[in-house]
């Protein structure tokens, strides 16, 4: 069992940056595969970024280049630096935890880009 808690959500203009974050607890965290979702209203949720056990990384085309995601497995945490903002990037982030046929999901945390 993983329990995941998203932090840092916020109110951001155009062009701005936030990093959020989600600390994981209850298992081994280096173990799993860790993304980071979106879903705006209306919309199916989408994956945003992920990154491997092994520290391999994917990203959406629609943030390439203005996210980065990362972990720390020290402290059980997976990071998404969210550079450039744009009103379209407005959406509940959910932060994923992955393993074989386990899956595990935060409760999310909104990010609304507006000037």
């Amino acid at each position: 069992q993983v329990q995941l808690v998203e932090s840092g959500g916020d109110l951001v203009q155009p062009g701005g940056s936030l990093r959020l974050s989600c600390a994981a607890s209850g298992s081994i965290f280096s173990m799993y595969n860790m993304g980071w979702y979106r879903q705006a209203p209306g919309k199916p949720r989408e994956l945003v970024a992920l990154i491997t056990s092994g520290g391999r990384t994917n990203y959406a085309d629609s943030v390439k280049g203005r996210f980065t995601i990362s972990r720390d497995n020290a402290k059980n945490t997976v990071y998404l630096q969210m550079n450039s903002l744009k009103p379209e990037d407005t959406a509940v982030y959910y932060c994923n935890a992955e393993r074989y046929s386990l899956r595990y999901w935060g409760q999310g945390t909104q990010v609304t880009v507006s000037s």
